[in-house]
């Protein structure tokens, strides 16, 4: 319920239902007093204005009195001296509640025993010759007066004297007072009953609700029932609630995530300085006696200077990306250019190290995306270098396929190294995670070179996440944004059209490949043996210049000796 509604019924409560419970006590206990002098009089014509004006109800009780006693006064005046006469007279006035009194030279002339000594008696003498009414609010008394001659010429006056006490009850505003109290009591009563429902409760459950957050507990919850203003009060609470439990989390996280980063540098610093610590200690006390042992041991050394400078280099690098305080620049690139650029830097390098590297790009030439050149370069050297530590012995393969993703392009990295368990595949992402619980220093790495990857993904827009299972090897996907041209913009709000139309391109891609594969094997090439070619030429192939690279040429060589084979 809004506030301003609880406003108009606490007015309604305190000024209308008063007044209406008021108005019906009143108009019960009035037609109880109506009725109760209907029938203590006999009145059938007794309305109910008798409960507000009695004086009205006194004129149509003695009206027929006062009519015979005026009658008398014009006409029969010597009835008015008959006692009899008057006696009859005071008797019928006494059934309503009323006396005569006669006067004569203001001296009295009758009054009966019951009635002579009510104190309005010693009060008619200084009455005006009239027929108005009169009351008297110290002996509460409706007079009316007629007057008329006596036979010896003495002046007589007629007083017919009604007692207001007993024809209006005092009961009627006792009654009135205690059902004024009673509806001020009950309308209070219900004021506050009402107050307590719909304001102290939700009150008293907020005030619970912030003793519990005083004392910590931020888990409960806050629901209520109500509607309008304090509806939203508690939804806001509830807000502020649940913002101060995602902050204490994210505070106890940064915490937790502190003393895991100071375990973690204290122990990766500490393996190389030991090594260091150990190998001067043995040029120092002669251990290195000959020049190889010397070399060796120096070279040791500068390893672990390397590795520790490594560490440092890449703390120093996550600490800005968490701080966002590297400057990206973002341009336009070529897919094909750059990812053909940094595969001829990679292939190289994995060549050396005896890791056969294929490069797939599925993409189309001319297609561009947001990026910054030096932190993507960077993201694919660190999974590069993340498949180089944990590779097989022999064996070993690295592949790289870029695909379109609508309006991303996709990459995929994939080894067949060490894998890693199903259950930690989304911890790989986390600062100094490693997959040997002891962190075993023997691989090298600080254990943070993915999780930079993974900041400098989300910062490009992207997406980043990993799939692969423990001894099948690991598989390293990431998505970029693509730059949308108008014209590629029309041919995407075409709809079905260029879904299809991509899907035709792609068949005839495949089928160019096959086609070629089925030409070569009529020549007498193993299957087997020209993918694993095919597959290599792609992966050296440059898009604008058509460079050909070792592997490629001796692709050629073999096809062209093969071709000098079966021309012989």
């Amino acid at each position: 319920m809004k506030l301003k509604t609880k406003l108009w019924i606490t007015f309604i409560i305190i000024v209308i239902l008063p007044i209406l419970l008021t108005t019906i006590a009143y108009l019960v206990i009035g037609a109880s007093v109506v009725l109760d002098m209907r029938d203590t009089y006999g009145e059938d014509s007794i309305s109910f204005s008798f409960a507000s004006n009695p004086a009205s109800a006194y004129d149509e009780i003695i009206d027929e009195h006062y009519e015979v006693i005026k009658e008398y006064a014009l006409e029969e005046p010597e009835k008015l001296e008959d006692e009899e006469v008057l006696m009859q007279i005071d008797e019928g006035l006494q059934e309503v509640s009323a006396f005569l009194v006669v006067k004569k030279d203001q001296e009295l002339y009758y009054v009966s025993e019951e009635t002579q000594y009510d104190p309005i008696i010693h009060q008619l003498t200084g009455l005006a010759d009239t027929e108005l009414e009169y009351y008297f609010n110290d002996v509460r008394r409706l007079v009316k007066k007629v007057t008329f001659t006596f036979d010896d010429g003495s002046a007589g006056s007629v007083y017919l004297v009604t007692k207001v006490n007993v024809m209006v009850s005092e009961a009627l505003v006792t009654a009135m007072l205690i059902a004024m109290i009673l509806v001020l009591l009950l309308t209070g009563v219900f004021l506050i009953l009402w107050l307590r429902r719909s304001m102290f409760r939700p009150m008293n459950q907020l005030k619970d609700a912030m003793k519990k957050i005083a004392e910590g507990d931020l888990d409960t919850e806050l629901k209520t029932d109500e509607k309008g203003e304090m509806k939203d009060v508690f939804d806001n609470f509830e807000i502020m609630r649940k913002q101060l439990k995602s902050t204490a989390d994210e505070k106890a996280l940064v915490e937790k995530t502190n003393r895991e980063l100071i375990s973690n540098i204290s122990h990766d610093l500490k393996t190389p300085i030991t090594s260091i610590k150990g190998y001067v200690e043995g040029i120092m006390d002669g251990v290195a006696d000959s020049p190889e042992k010397m070399n060796k041991y120096i070279r040791t050394i500068y390893n672990k200077a390397n590795d520790m400078d490594l560490l440092i280099n890449e703390l120093t690098v996550y600490s800005q990306l968490d701080a966002k305080s590297i400057p990206y620049r973002f341009h336009q690139i070529s897919v094909t250019d750059y990812f053909g650029d940094c595969i001829e830097e990679v292939g190289l390098d994995l060549e050396q190290r005896g890791i056969h590297f294929t490069y797939h790009n599925e993409v189309e030439e001319g297609t561009l995306i947001w990026a910054d050149p030096e932190q993507l370069k960077r993201v694919i050297n660190n999974i590069i270098n993340n498949s180089v530590k944990y590779r097989k012995k022999e064996g070993a393969y690295i592949t790289i396929h870029v695909s379109d993703a609508e309006d991303k392009v996709c990459i995929d990295m994939e080894d067949n190294g060490k894998g890693i368990p199903s259950e930690d595949v989304e911890k790989i992402f986390e600062r100094f995670y490693r997959t040997d619980a002891s962190r075993n220093s023997a691989q090298g790495g600080s254990g943070i070179g993915l999780s930079i990857s993974k900041k400098i993904v989300e910062e490009h827009g992207g997406e980043i996440w990993a799939t692969g299972e423990e001894g099948k090897g690991l598989s390293i996907h990431f998505t970029l944004r693509k730059v949308v041209t108008e014209a590629e913009k029309e041919i995407q709000e075409s709809g079905p059209l260029n879904k299809f139309e991509k899907m035709l391109k792609n068949t005839a891609k495949r089928i160019e490949t096959e086609a070629e594969k089925v030409s070569l094997e009529r020549f007498g090439f193993d299957r087997n043996e020209l993918e694993k070619g095919l597959k290599e030429r792609f992966s050296t192939k440059k898009s604008e210049n058509g460079k050909k690279t070792g592997d490629n040429k001796n692709l050629e060589e073999t096809v062209s000796h093969k071709e000098g084979l079966k021309d012989e």
